[in-house]
């Protein structure tokens, strides 16, 4: 069986080792037929603390853990670009 991977945009980075990637999954209605967006948030493993708010990322699934946590990061597509002001 192939590992799943998904490209999202890191939501959350508060906690130590782990941040949260949402993916937008758009699909059309099996009626309607109007394009309906679906956010699905992953908890990865960031072993190294890299990944800031805003980033694009690519995660990739691996085994368990912790209790919800089974992504791991496997690449950063782009960076934010933090401003020094936004801090204050």
């Amino acid at each position: 069986m192939a590992l799943k991977e998904r490209i999202g945009t890191v939501v959350s980075d508060k906690m130590d080792k782990t941040v949260v990637v949402a993916v937008i999954n758009r699909y059309p209605h099996p009626t309607y037929k109007k394009i309906v967006s679906k956010t699905t948030r992953y908890k990865a493993h960031d072993p190294e603390n890299s990944c800031a708010m805003g980033d694009r990322v690519k995660i990739k699934e691996t085994r368990p853990l912790s209790a919800h946590k089974r992504w791991a990061i496997e690449e950063i597509l782009n960076k934010t670009i933090k401003n020094k002001e936004d801090k204050k």
